[in-house]
């Protein structure tokens, strides 16, 4: 099934300092819905880049609601973060109505492992 198909449930998605709700379907991914919704010359709430999970641009903290996510580098969002609602908008898909702040902290150098 293609991304955003009709016969998958939406569900609206709210992100800090934005105007305007954003649907989402539960085979999108948040950040490709928002690109969706949102034209230019209004701004994007949320960081964009490589759209794969690599870059941690569109780093963000689900407040409230449910997800799945996709794996990505934990360079950007370490097991930690993501048990307290730190994720990659490209790489979450909802399944339930969501509440995100933008958390973009920049470039992250890896964490070198010390074995």
């Amino acid at each position: 099934m293609p991304d955003g198909s009709p016969l998958s449930a939406l569900h609206s998605i709210r992100i800090k300092g934005c105007e305007t709700d954003i649907l989402c379907a539960e085979d999108q991914k948040v950040l490709m819905a928002m690109e969706q919704t949102i034209h230019f010359p209004n701004p994007r709430p949320v960081r964009v880049g490589c759209r794969k999970g690599g870059c941690g641009a569109c780093r963000v903290k689900v407040t409230k609601g449910s997800y799945t996510a996709e794996k990505s580098s934990r360079t950007h969002v370490t097991e930690e973060e993501a048990a307290e609602g730190y994720a990659l908008a490209c790489r979450i898909s909802p399944r339930s109505d969501l509440e995100l702040e933008p958390a973009c902290l920049g470039p992250r150098r890896p964490v070198e492992n010390g074995d």
